[in-house]
């Protein structure tokens, strides 16, 4: 199944059908909101509104932990999040979509890992997209007809400030391309859940390094995103088949991002822990290896 995470208005598409929002359960608290289950073109897909409806949850205190754990347990496989962003670099203007292969992450108040005292995992972050799902992301785009940018790196700031100018300028010279609030630990937390993960940054403004333009501020965000809505839908209702017909998705290498992570000892391990993690850890931790 696919998971789109992002604004409350991205699931307002064209031939969704059968929808139910549903209470999703989890081991790590109350998800940002219920998740709307549908169909397009008979195949499921899901949609969690990662500030809640209406936008009243800010970054820093998005149980990004429970979201993920939450879409595992529906069955999720594979994850769309799609996100605003203030470009740095000049070809990136607003408008544009970038599909995003690294990222830098500066956030430091938000729960990191499922793992913890009692039962201890290290996964790979070399490679925290998808690359299988990022070039289903840019093909949708491409077919129809988004200006589109695949690759880049995208800086994750705590927030819920926007940047200062040195910082914007720093930021630049680290070769980072554009800069949000929300995809971490988002997408740690889905590689640790053996989620296929991938990233649609949409570019709303230039953060505040650019000469020519204004400062970033909330209602020229919001002037680009309400622009931005139909492009996000399209795409969305474009990568849903493409996902879906992948014949490749089920030897993808996020599919065995734990194989080799989990160090604690099976004897070793907390049992409370190893209940908590049912279903983002339960693949591994239901065997004796």
């Amino acid at each position: 199944m696919l998971a789109i995470i992002g604004g409350s208005g991205v699931y307002n598409i064209e031939g969704l059908a059968n929808t139910r929002w549903v209470k999703a359960e989890s081991s790590f608290g109350e998800p940002s909101d219920e998740v709307l289950i549908g169909e397009l073109n008979g195949q499921p897909v899901a949609f969690l509104p990662r500030h809640g409806r209406g936008h009243n949850i800010p970054p820093s205190e998005i149980n990004f932990r429970a979201n993920i754990d939450a879409l595992k347990r529906l069955g999720v496989t594979d994850i769309v999040s799609v996100s605003a962003v203030g470009s740095l670099r000049e070809h990136l203007t607003p408008g544009m979509f970038v599909i995003v292969d690294q990222f830098i992450d500066l956030t430091f108040a938000r729960e990191k890992s499922f793992f913890g005292n009692g039962l201890v995992a290290h996964v790979s972050m070399a490679h925290p997209v998808c690359g299988r799902l990022g070039q289903h992301l840019y093909s949708a785009a491409q077919q129809v007809g988004i200006p589109a940018a695949r690759g880049g790196t995208y800086l994750v700031m705590e927030g819920p400030q926007f940047s200062s100018l040195a910082e914007s300028e720093l930021y630049r010279s680290w070769q980072c391309d554009v800069i949000g609030m929300t995809n971490m630990p988002e997408a740690k937390l889905a590689r640790e859940a053996e989620i296929c993960y991938a990233t649609v940054a949409m570019v709303t403004d230039y953060d505040c390094w650019h000469p020519n333009h204004d400062d970033v501020t909330v209602d020229a965000i919001v002037k680009v995103l309400l622009a931005n809505a139909d492009k996000a839908r399209a795409l969305v209702k474009n990568v849903a088949p493409l996902v879906h017909d992948d014949a490749s998705a089920g030897v993808c290498s996020c599919r065995k991002a734990l194989e080799y992570a989990i160090i604690t000892a099976p004897n070793a391990r907390d049992e409370a822990m190893v209940e908590k993690l049912s279903a983002v850890a339960g693949r591994m931790l239901n065997t004796n290896d």
